[in-house]
């Protein structure tokens, strides 16, 4: 029986990170901010083989053909666009797509795949820098509005959504379901996943909102650690945060089939529009 109590996981960073000295974090200055860049060299190189599951036609299907449904005739914009995989098949159907990403690493994994010429890229803090041109929608998948570590954050990236889209235009996010649920009294770690090449730990801390999302991952034989810092953050702050960029909840499913979110929904998929003036 796992008990988190017993894990360590700072210690076992410290001992993994020893270990594997080549494991940077690039940072990158946007005005007068700097953005730790968490996807480096190392981790891109990993990452469709690390996130496998996450390309199958299962997995994929879905959110391709409701985010096709919601652009229509109109251009999208993927906020934190990485290597494509989403954006690829989704600009295969015929949707325009634009894309925003800090990580250089993860962009040239992008550019190095077919079908990538058709994608435009804006290299940048998808929270605050600007596209080119107008969309129909923009959206954000895979929990990647949690890698925005403050509220602050979050809130400019809703309104860096809205500053892209029309009136009427949409704006959708996939994320997680804080699952604080999990943790027994006064715990700090709830694991999500144990595999043979795979662990997963979340570390929250409920009086921030801070998320630190440990993954063990199995190579050539031994066990290297990444360590993600995120924000978790509930729907209905995010409904709050899309009043304060001017757009309004239409819709929210627990998963991109549109099967309804309930209550023990452990993640959702919703579509705010933008409202005129």
């Amino acid at each position: 029986m796992f008990r988190p109590r017993r894990i360590d996981v700072n210690a076992a960073d410290r001992v993994l990170a020893a270990e594997n000295p080549g494991r940077p974090r690039g940072l990158r200055c946007h005005g007068s901010r700097v953005v730790v860049d968490h996807f480096g060299e190392d981790v891109a190189a990993e990452y469709d083989s690390d996130e496998a599951d996450m390309f199958s036609p299962a997995a994929l299907g879905p959110a391709v053909e409701l985010l096709t449904e919601l652009a229509g005739a109109d251009a999208a914009l993927e906020l934190g666009i990485g290597t494509g995989r989403v954006a690829l098949p989704l600009s295969a159907r015929g949707v325009p797509v634009h894309g925003i990403d800090l990580s250089e690493a993860m962009l040239a994994r992008l550019r190095a795949k077919p079908g990538s010429e058709r994608i435009d890229v804006t290299t940048g803090d998808f929270a605050r820098t600007r596209a080119p041109g107008e969309f129909g929608l923009v959206f954000l998948v895979f929990n990647t509005i949690n890698n925005l570590t403050t509220q602050d954050e979050q809130v400019d990236c809703f309104r860096n959504a809205a500053r892209h889209l029309p009136p009427g235009g949409r704006f959708v996010i996939e994320v997680g379901v804080p699952a604080l649920q999990k943790l027994p009294f006064g715990e700090t770690h709830a694991p999500f996943d144990f595999g043979a090449g795979h662990v997963g730990i979340d570390e929250y801390d409920v009086v921030d909102r801070g998320l630190i999302s440990h993954h063990f991952w199995r190579r050539d034989g031994r066990w290297d650690l990444d360590s993600l810092p995120m924000r978790y953050v509930w729907p209905a702050e995010l409904d709050l945060m899309a009043r304060l960029a001017g757009m309004r909840l239409v819709e929210r499913w627990a998963d991109w089939d549109r099967s309804p979110f309930t209550r023990t929904s452990g993640k959702h998929v919703s579509v705010w529009h933008k409202e005129a003036g």
